[in-house]
């Protein structure tokens, strides 16, 4: 297992930290997934916010791992008060039996309001920062599903020694975040490789074969893991079974190889050919859209399901418009009203409207019961 500094909390982490939402259900496989990780030389992390049969919490919000070096706070910065932040703090390191823990995460800072919230005298901040300077806590950070912007200016936050961002080989928006934080010296951990990073588990057989000889997930960790600005990757294994094949690529951190180089050229060409003259390059010159259409993620669905056949997983997103709050903005394509406001600005010139409608077509579902709670629909 590679082990990599964790930017300026100065801690050093495996490439891999073990994400705990999938297997809170069964305390059994919990200890076996977390035995097994264990011993694979890894970091455990982030449960989801939720009680744990083998360990209660103080408050949904907590999230613990196996020492002091792995809890997260994620507080939801929708939540307002403060006045219970102080208790909360003291009993969860009661119940962990420990008098200070390394690294504590603000969850969910997706918006310029809960930037302005965090510092507000009723947001959290005052009542971390107390905990840090009384020893409580020794590194503060955050996750955030916001947008560029709203990252970056979290990032500038000096309170902040680390983030949890989102960044896959389908979905590099946020590529210049990590040159951000390399220069603020910032820890880095990837949300949901796997999951959000595709469905890459379950991959289509067409991008199967656009990846040969690696897998769709292998091709992900190794373009992730060549970077070295980027700390360690969130794994959501369900059961111990399920580490089998990242670990397989726990060591692999050296640059892409010249095979690999060309596998990522494949599919660009594949999804260049696919998608023709409708390849929206995800620029952002769209936005804002006056219905609140968010076009460059909507498009972007677009690109994957018609470019490599992911239109399971572009499905799973598209009904999460209108469906998850901050944590999912944006409206569907339907809602397009032809204004062409858009258009102008469009470098590519595309026909913005009648490839919203041609997506909503293609990925509308019904809408299906969703797996998390309503306090974290965007994990």
């Amino acid at each position: 297992m590679h082990y990599r500094r964790f930017g300026r909390t100065d801690l050093t982490l495996s490439v891999f930290s073990l994400g705990t939402m999938r297997y809170l259900e069964s305390q059994v496989n919990a200890i076996a997934t977390i035995r097994a990780r264990s011993i694979a030389g890894s970091t455990i992390s982030r449960p989801r916010g939720a009680t744990v049969k083998a360990r209660h919490f103080s408050g949904r919000h907590w999230r613990m791992g196996s020492s002091r070096s792995d809890l997260h706070h994620n507080e939801n910065p929708a939540d307002s008060g403060c006045r219970d932040h102080d208790p909360a703090i003291e009993d969860s390191l009661r119940r962990l039996n420990t008098d200070y823990i390394d690294n504590l995460a603000i969850h969910g800072l997706n918006t310029a309001e809960h930037l302005a919230w965090v510092g507000s005298p009723a947001g959290c901040m005052a009542a971390l920062n107390a905990a840090v300077k009384a020893g409580k806590i020794r590194n503060l950070g955050f996750s955030s599903h916001g947008s560029r912007e709203t990252i970056a200016a979290a990032m500038q936050i000096e309170a902040f020694s680390f983030v949890n961002l989102h960044y896959y080989l389908f979905f590099q928006r946020h590529a210049p975040l990590l040159d951000l934080a390399r220069s603020r010296d910032l820890g880095l951990l990837i949300i949901s490789p796997a999951d959000k990073g595709g469905q890459l588990h379950t991959p289509p057989q067409t991008l199967v074969d656009r990846c040969a000889p690696l897998s769709p997930l292998a091709l992900n960790y190794r373009f992730l893991l060549s970077d070295r600005r980027i700390t360690t990757l969130s794994l959501g294994a369900a059961n111990p079974d399920e580490l089998a094949t990242p670990l397989l690529w726990s060591d692999a951190t050296e640059p892409l190889t010249e095979a690999e180089q060309a596998i990522l050229t494949r599919l660009d060409r594949a999804e260049r050919d696919a998608l023709g003259v409708d390849r929206c390059a995800q620029c952002y010159e769209c936005l804002p859209c006056p219905e609140a259409i968010h076009i460059p993620e909507v498009l972007r669905l677009r690109n994957l399901a018609i470019g490599h056949e992911m239109t399971s997983f572009g499905q799973y997103r598209y009904r999460m418009f209108e469906n998850a709050g901050h944590w999912f903005p944006g409206r569907r394509g339907h809602r397009c009203t032809d204004c062409g406001d858009c258009l102008p600005r469009c470098p590519e010139r595309l026909d913005i409207p009648r490839l919203l409608r041609d997506t909503h077509d293609r990925l509308n579902t019904d809408r299906r019961r969703r797996l998390w709670g309503d306090d974290d629909p965007g994990r």
